[in-house]
């Protein structure tokens, strides 16, 4: 990370003629006195605001206030003639020597050793040229990121990890301001993690209040003070909001003793005359990114403008007075969660009219229980897909009472009968909502150019021709009956991951060894490929043991009972801790070793399996370094076989555009996944596991849908012949 430290004579040129020969020299070594900088920085900034300070419009306001600097600190007993600083910083991104590599003397020493460390003695200062009614600029903090990786990396005196703020156990000070939520390892300035950006000064204040207020409320946990919003920043909020409502002990859940507290007290935020509510909820609303009341405590004109263009953005309406007050616990709610109701980067409009339009006639207008707002980002999540179930119900005849979201046996059997006949209105509405959420989909005839669902489509009752091709591509893409209509299996396949459980399949998988007599029970109950076990990680006397694992002469008996073979390599990969690039790279080879050891012939997939619901940062902090790792083996050895991913829709479909793989085994029948809820089948989808059940009595087996034109899977062995 390179980095240009201004010398001494830059700002020097402004001190007054007596000193500016020694300010503009280079900095003179301290002597007698301990100077070891393992420590790290301590960071500050020039002080309280001052309004006759310089406003360091121009880079020689910055240059003059460090020559003021210099003349204060000269004449202080404090700093030993010198300026006190190590390094200076500026918002233009600048970077002036003070003391440089010599021993700083800013860091109040007299204050308590840190793990052994004198302040002065064991860490460099750095001072950013801001007061405290400045704001940190983008130039300033990756100048103060680059400095500090010199500092670490680069310097003639090498410093460590810690990254502190001047106040950092000296309570006379409040320095370095608006600076502090920076000061501190992992955040946008450490070069040790990645950049970040701007933190929100707002939001800092808002975690430092909450976590001073309610420091002793019981069961309350402190949120980071890092001015970044995250899910224990509003839990820690919530956590004081049920304080205030009187619930004791808080804890990190809007449940509904929390929801029926907040609907009892009836008061909007404009009404609200306790100032700890008002700064909850000024404090979401800037964790929700609305511009509110920059002083916390009251509700101004800023903050009414934001809770009504969050209700807005819901799809619910403020002026009708009714819906106001009745929605007032939701929003609330919603507030103090993750969900955005504005379009955030990638998010669809259409989409977002869809979840508005759930709010406002399901939430607001019909009122279902067990319905909460939905996110309006433009993103089709799990909790979208859980309102629109609701929604469902509702329309083919779930009492309200009953609605609860789950693709059950009531469910099934009103999509059977209502949802099967000729749909109108809010039914029809919904059918085609599904059809957009799943859109595009996959042409066979032309798998290149993916079929996008027409969001005119969505909002009228006639079948139009683009409807029905994309509905027919659909069915075809997941291969379904092509009716062109709303059947139950369509409807099935469009709402959950598992599809229409009881269609038939060609394809099952088992960790039950195939005999020929378990073959020829396959083949006549319809199976044409079954996926077997490469190999075991534990050996026969674990507890844990199953003996899935192919037989040496499994694979030819399986043939010869005229299926196909479809192979899977799994050594356990039901957690995070199952994945690193590392055993990805082992594993990869033994599968390898493993499929010549049974004559599978070259060009045959191996499926490696995400047998638990990874999430987005999961696969990319583990699950895609693993299968980097399997395809470096793989390629190492030739690429004799491919690789395949067997998982949550997410997982397969991320893998497969992100690393190559070649094939993808759904995890259909875990439906409750959220990888698999909100996302389209992949394209590359050769198997989707629908369905696990007992084919005979001890002998389990997994209903896979095998797509044609798919993996053809092993129809015969190399046996080198």
């Amino acid at each position: 990370m390179p980095v240009t430290i201004r010398p001494r004579a830059t700002w020097g040129q402004y001190v007054s003629e007596p000193r500016r020969a020694h300010a503009s020299a280079a900095p003179v070594p301290t002597t007698g006195r301990e100077w070891d900088p393992v420590g790290g920085v301590f960071i500050h900034h020039r002080g309280p605001f001052n309004p006759f300070a310089r406003s360091y419009d121009t880079e020689e306001d910055c240059q003059r206030d460090i020559a003021e600097i210099y003349e204060s600190h000269w004449n202080s007993a404090d700093f030993d003639g010198d300026i006190g600083y190590n390094f200076l910083v500026c918002q233009h991104g600048n970077i002036y020597q003070g003391r440089g590599y010599e021993r700083g003397e800013a860091n109040s020493g007299t204050a308590p050793r840190i793990d052994g460390l004198g302040r002065n003695a064991g860490f460099y200062s750095i001072c950013a040229l801001m007061r405290s009614n400045h704001y940190a600029a983008e130039p300033l903090l990756r100048a103060f990121r680059s400095l500090i990786d010199h500092l670490r990396t680069e310097a003639p005196r090498r410093t460590g990890p810690r990254i502190l703020p001047h106040s950092y156990q000296h309570g006379e000070t409040e320095c370095p301001g608006n600076l502090t939520m920076y000061a501190r390892a992992g955040s946008t300035i450490d070069p040790a993690v990645a950049w970040s950006g701007l933190a929100d000064i707002h939001i800092y204040r808002a975690q430092q209040w909450a976590n001073v207020t309610y420091a002793n409320a019981p069961g309350y946990l402190r949120c980071p003070e890092d001015g970044r919003t995250g899910w224990s920043t509003v839990l820690s909020l919530t956590q004081g909001l049920q304080h205030e409502l009187g619930i004791s002990p808080t804890v990190q859940n809007f449940g509904p003793g929390t929801f029926n507290a907040v609907r009892a007290r009836n008061l909007l935020p404009q009404q609200e005359f306790r100032a700890n509510l008002i700064r909850i909820y000024n404090g979401a609303l800037w964790c929700k990114g609305y511009w509110t009341s920059t002083e916390q405590g009251t509700w101004s004109g800023d903050s009414q403008a934001a809770i009504e263009q969050l209700y807005a953005d819901a799809g619910l309406s403020y002026s009708n007075q009714t819906m106001r007050h009745a929605m007032w616990p939701h929003v609330l709610k919603a507030m103090l969660r993750m969900d955005q109701f504005q379009l955030v980067p990638g998010g669809d409009a259409n989409i977002q009219t869809i979840q508005r339009r759930l709010n406002s006639r399901y939430v607001a207008g019909i009122g279902i229980p067990a319905m909460g707002l939905v996110p309006c980002d433009g993103i089709y999540s799990r909790d979208v897909q859980q309102g629109l179930m609701m929604a469902i119900q509702h329309e083919i005849g779930i009492p309200s009472a009953s609605i609860n979201g789950y693709f059950g046996p009531g469910t099934q059997t009103g999509l059977r009968t209502v949802g099967s006949g000729t749909l109108t209105g809010d039914l029809r509405y919904l059918f085609r909502s599904a059809c957009y959420f799943n859109s595009p989909t996959v042409s066979p005839d032309n798998p290149g150019t993916p079929l996008g669902y027409r969001p005119e489509d969505i909002g009228t009752d006639t079948a139009t021709s683009t409807h029905l091709n994309w509905l027919r591509t659909f069915q075809r893409f997941s291969q379904i009956p092509v009716t062109g209509t709303n059947d139950y299996t369509t409807w099935a396949q469009l709402l959950v991951s598992s599809g229409d459980t009881d269609r038939p399949a060609t394809g099952c998988d088992c960790i039950t060894e195939i005999t020929a007599t378990r073959g020829g029970q396959l083949v006549a109950a319809g199976y044409r490929i079954v996926g077997r076990y490469l190999d075991e990680h534990l050996p026969p006397g674990d507890p844990f043991y199953l003996g899935k694992a192919l037989k040496p002469t499994e694979p030819q008996t399986i043939l010869d009972a005229g299926l196909r073979l479809y192979p899977i390599f799994q050594y356990n990969g039901t957690q995070l801790m199952n994945f690193t690039y590392e055993k990805g790279y082992d594993q990869g080879r033994a599968a390898h070793h493993k499929a010549v050891e049974y004559s599978l012939p070259a060009g045959t997939c191996i499926y490696f399996a995400v047998d638990y619901d990874a999430l987005d940062a999961e696969i990319d902090s583990n699950v895609r370094p693993y299968f980097e790792g399997v395809r470096t083996a793989l390629t190492e050895l030739g690429n004799r076989y491919f690789f395949g991913v067997y998982g949550s829709r997410n997982v397969c479909n991320r893998i497969s555009r992100e690393v190559g793989a070649r094939w993808s085994f759904v995890s259909g029948m875990s439906w409750g996944f959220s990888g698999n809820l909100g996302f389209p089948l992949p394209a590359n989808w050769s198997f989707n596991q629908i369905r696990e059940y007992d084919f005979r009595p001890g002998w389990g087996l997994d209903h896979n849908v095998w797509r044609d034109g798919s993996d053809p899977g092993v129809t015969t062995l190399d046996n080198g012949e």
